[in-house]
């Protein structure tokens, strides 16, 4: 767990703790950084597990771009979908509707859901979801982490048929208010193993977030 000052927020996976530090140290004292000061360089041992969300409607919220090991756990190139097609029927809504909700108050959002395969598998995520906004000043995307609470070996054969949200909160905004982004250097964890289409997709993945970044 990592602490505010005035309580515990029950985010526990490494790879999500990094990133909401890095988005963090990088807002300074806005409530959201520009998307232009994402630096993928900062961080490449994460960039398997991040996402990008957009804002492309009412009510859609569609993949920019997801990491290797998000593809790899649904077993597509997820770019382009709806991000509520992920999520059990039923949930749809909700989950666009606090998706837009992080957009809207420029404030970090945690879920905790349970994702289950296609032959009956289950594994606990933990995903966070934060604001970034354009030059104009709006705030249209979202940059987020999926990891999984514990290894399961199974998640790199079998792929997941649904997310089904245990879970979620808004962050508030004194939350982990930022140090200057030049301290506390990020610790490198190794970036898991990919294959083949994970790969393929990493190198995608890089290029689009140097895209974003200029």
């Amino acid at each position: 767990m990592i602490r505010n000052g005035t309580g515990w927020c029950e985010m526990r996976v490494q790879t999500t703790i990094e990133i909401f530090d890095y988005w963090n140290r990088i807002r300074g004292a806005a409530d959201a950084p520009l998307k232009s000061q994402v630096e993928p360089s900062a961080v490449p041992h994460l960039l398997q597990s991040l996402f990008i969300l957009e804002a492309r409607g009412v009510g859609d919220i569609g993949f920019r771009l997801a990491g290797t090991r998000i593809c790899d756990f649904f077993g597509r190139d997820l770019r382009g979908e709806r991000f509520s097609s992920l999520w059990a029927h039923g949930q749809h809504a909700d989950i666009e509707r606090t998706a837009m909700g992080v957009m809207d108050h420029a404030l970090p959002a945690l879920f905790n859901a349970t994702g289950y395969s296609t032959v009956g598998h289950q594994a606990t995520f933990e995903i966070i979801m934060m604001p970034l906004r354009s030059s104009d000043g709006a705030c249209d995307r979202l940059l987020g982490a999926i990891a999984p609470t514990a290894a399961a070996s199974w998640l790199e054969i079998v792929p997941l048929e649904f997310l089904a949200l245990d879970r979620s909160r808004l962050l508030p905004e004194k939350f982990g208010k930022a140090a200057p982004a030049d301290q506390r250097p990020i610790n490198e964890i190794v970036a898991g193993k990919t294959i083949g289409f994970g790969q393929v997709m990493r190198r995608m993945v890089s290029q689009l977030l140097s895209a974003e970044a200029r």
